[in-house]
């Protein structure tokens, strides 16, 4: 049984964080640290625009010796971004994420974002599913022998 993005996102908390283009990156970081998140989706007039990850600030700040508490959410957020649709199954978004080098994935629905997955979302479900496999072989195997 392939589960569906919609399945996953209505087993988990529905709670999506998020910040505008215009919020600095240290407001940005600190909610991560609040939330226990790695990212949070950039959003502005209910509009996604973007998302920033833990990855854009070691790579777009720290690295580049720029001030956090100078810089916008909007000059190193990620931009250009994949997302998937509720109806799309686990192992499309995991291809998704694989070849696009992403640990997060925005999933949209007509137009409004309504929920976000992680890389650990999709391994944890796949974990659970294939636990769920064994034990039905396993039965299977006892109920025949």
């Amino acid at each position: 049984m392939t589960t569906t993005v919609n399945q996953l996102l209505n087993s988990k908390d529905d709670e999506i964080f998020s910040v505008t283009p215009g919020a600095l990156v240290i407001d940005a970081i600190k909610m991560m640290d609040e939330k226990k998140v790695g990212a949070l989706l950039v959003i502005e007039n209910d509009k996604l625009v973007g998302i920033i990850s833990e990855r854009d600030y070691t790579r777009k700040v720290i690295l580049k010796n720029r001030s956090s508490a100078k810089t916008k959410v909007s000059e190193i957020m990620t931009s250009n971004l994949k997302t998937a649709d509720p109806s799309q199954s686990l192992d499309e978004c995991m291809v998704i994420m694989a070849h696009s080098h992403i640990r997060h994935l925005p999933v949209v629905q007509d137009g409004q974002v309504i929920g976000i997955l992680s890389i650990m979302d999709v391994v944890k479900n796949i974990i659970s599913e294939q636990e769920f496999t064994i034990e039905q072989l396993q039965h299977y195997i006892t109920d025949t022998a």
